[in-house]
């Protein structure tokens, strides 16, 4: 998976959960990044929030928008070696969606931490692959049902896990880094208009609408490394799936943790 997953439902999902990262950081921070920012919504919204905040968006692919907040810039840099940027020099740097894309989540906070400045607040987003429910409408023969394995096994082949959340990745691998004051949130997230909650249900289509956006790339991507995947087997899968989504007879939702974490003052 590329650094490329940040989206709408993600963001939706902090408001209407009542989530709100420790507010008196955010207004007063200089310095932000967001690393993997992917089309840069988030940091284009953070930005917008916090004009006083220079925000930078780092990703490997240049497919951010042109017309930016002037306090944003978006950089070319991968993730998963050295950052370029100085030691002690940023205020708050937020992750999002990165499962796929790293390898060495140890390294990529030690990074973090390097780069922060001492008292400054580090942020990660990530979920788990499968998808759940509370009713049994998911069934062991549906493709969401398949779905989290599908990603999970494949993981396994190409070294990147896929378990972040269940393994509780980013807070060990934030404390081996020497972050302190952590706090950690697990929350639900729909995939579809079915919950009667109007913002719910708002972020539920959105959270769909997303899904099958990238259907094929995620799937493509990950049937490239699972032996016996036939092309055609492929193309049934995709097909299937987006018809138990568009038929909204199942509740699907997959956890979502965020974890906050500080860096000590000096």
């Amino acid at each position: 998976m590329a650094e490329e997953n940040n989206s709408h439902p993600a963001q939706a999902t902090t408001d209407v959960s009542g989530l709100l990262p420790p507010g008196h950081w955010a207004e007063v921070a200089e310095n932000a990044i967001d690393i993997g920012t992917g089309t840069g919504i988030w940091a284009i919204d953070f930005a917008d929030s916090f004009p006083d905040t220079q925000v930078i968006g780092t990703d490997v692919s240049p497919i951010q928008p042109g017309w930016i907040p002037p306090n944003l810039r978006f950089d070319i840099e991968d993730c998963t070696q050295e950052w370029t940027f100085a030691p002690n020099s940023q205020d708050y740097i937020h992750f999002r969606w990165l499962v796929g894309s790293i390898v060495d989540w140890d390294q990529l906070f030690k990074e973090a931490y390097r780069c922060l400045k001492p008292g400054g607040y580090i942020e990660s987003h990530e979920a788990l692959s499968r998808m759940d429910c509370d009713d049994g409408t998911i069934t062991e023969k549906s493709a969401m049902h398949q779905w989290g394995k599908f990603f999970v096994e494949g993981g396994k082949k190409i070294g990147r896990s896929f378990t972040i959340v269940e393994d509780g990745v980013q807070r060990s691998a934030m404390e081996k880094a020497g972050f302190v004051n952590l706090e950690e949130r697990d929350f639900k997230v729909p995939i579809g208009g079915w919950p009667k909650d109007s913002k719910l249900k708002e972020i539920g289509k959105y959270a769909q609408a997303t899904l099958e956006q990238d259907i094929e790339g995620y799937v493509l991507f990950m049937a490239n490394t699972v032996e016996g995947w036939t092309k055609e087997e492929v193309e049934v899968y995709i097909s299937m799936l987006r018809r138990e989504l568009r038929q909204g007879t199942m509740h699907p939702y997959y956890w979502q943790k965020v974890v906050w974490a500080q860096k000590p003052e000096e």
